[in-house]
């Protein structure tokens, strides 16, 4: 059975949703499936979807870490006119395609702002008969104030919402009460991670990353400090500079680095790089996480919580209680407590991802094919 599957992914401020839907457009190209993958988002590095096929519109990212308002590739805020022109190309993206199911990565639980081209491409999808699925990570940011319009638009507009999560480790509702009255609708996929390569015997040293590194800055900085304080017992530490790494931070760490420092540039692999590490230093975004479990790599979380956001902190007390990770606030964060942690970490055991289904980019792609099967769904 063929099928087209168009996946519609905003990234605003980190990569992770971008990369955890490229991984998700691989695996279901893999089946088979005819993958276009939409992204809205600013171009990113070393984008691995196998065998689907990237559309990019006209890119948006966040005017600031508070995701309060939208500006274009060049900074500038956006207005009605770029609104109206983004929204002509999603639903004429959309209408080229004609696919028989349409994935919303996100949306309704975040990216509202996007909602003036989502609504029209959701209704235009309703209009066809056009299935639709919403593809959304373990943890969402709490929004109770908005919890009934959320539940309203998945009531209209969407046929199943993919959680891409374990429930044994965290369930939806935990950080959407409301997800109870749309239950039937909701399929646990597991975690979409990667396979990192057998490391072997030979792990060595310290790696230190903050996703793409736009929020990062504070995290490098004080690892390069708690660096040198281990100078000289050890390999050096290595500091991911991520692609969206403010430009002051990246020359301080990339010029003249302190000792005990190695800066390196956005590794396309990330996984593999960390299963040649004894102990990866880094903020708990799903990816980032998910790299870690794949690696089989120590682990000190330090979440992103700015603009009061939860979801890093929530996943990473969760992991907390599993061995071979440790987590302190980023607010609590201090170049003395870090290099004490990292000491503790290398000292203790490996993590264990037993019991944690990490197969979820291959179970998403059977839950769509079971998708366009139902009835209703296109040709």
């Amino acid at each position: 059975m063929t099928g087209r599957v168009m996946i519609y992914v905003q990234h605003l401020l980190g990569l992770g949703h971008l990369y955890r839907a490229a991984r998700i457009a691989a695996a279901l190209a893999a089946e088979g499936l005819e993958v276009r993958l939409v992204s809205g988002g600013l171009r990113a590095p070393h984008l691995d979807i196998g065998g689907a096929t990237l559309v990019q519109l006209s890119p948006a990212r966040a005017l600031n870490a508070a995701f309060s308002a939208l500006a274009d590739a060049q900074g500038r805020s956006v207005d009605d006119a770029w609104r109206a022109r983004r929204r002509s190309e999603l639903l004429a993206a959309f209408r080229a395609f004609d696919p028989a199911v349409l994935m919303v990565e996100l949306f309704p639980f975040g990216r509202r702002q996007m909602g003036f081209e989502l609504t029209p491409v959701l209704d235009l999808a309703r209009a066809r008969g056009v299935k639709v699925a919403c593809s959304v990570r373990d943890i969402v940011q709490p929004k109770p104030h908005r919890e009934a319009e959320i539940v309203d638009r998945i009531e209209r507009h969407i046929d199943l919402v993919l959680v891409h999560g374990d429930p044994g480790l965290v369930r939806l509702e935990e950080s959407f009460p409301a997800a109870a009255r749309f239950a039937a609708k909701i399929r646990y996929t597991g975690y979409v991670g990667v396979r990192a390569p057998d490391p072997g015997s030979d792990r060595a040293g310290v790696v230190v990353s903050a996703g793409g590194g736009a929020v990062g800055a504070r995290l490098l900085g004080l690892a390069a400090e708690a660096a040198g304080l281990s100078a000289g017992r050890g390999p050096p530490w290595r500091l991911v500079l991520g692609p969206n790494l403010p430009a002051g931070a990246r020359a301080a760490l990339a010029d003249a680095p302190p000792p005990g420092v190695e800066p390196i540039p956005f590794q396309p692999d990330f996984a593999a790089l960390l299963a040649g590490a004894e102990l990866s230093i880094s903020q708990a975004g799903y990816n980032s996480v998910m790299d870690v479990l794949a690696a089989g790599c120590r682990a000190v979380l330090v979440p992103y919580a700015g603009g009061g956001e939860m979801e890093q902190t929530m996943r990473a007390e969760r992991l907390a209680l599993r061995a071979g990770f440790r987590f302190v606030p980023e607010a609590a964060l201090r170049p003395a407590r870090l290099a004490a942690l990292a000491a503790a970490a290398l000292a203790g055991p490996a993590p264990d991802a037993a019991g944690l289904d990490l197969g979820g980019a291959e179970t998403t792609a059977r839950l769509v094919r079971d998708l366009l099967r139902s009835p209703g769904s296109s040709p």
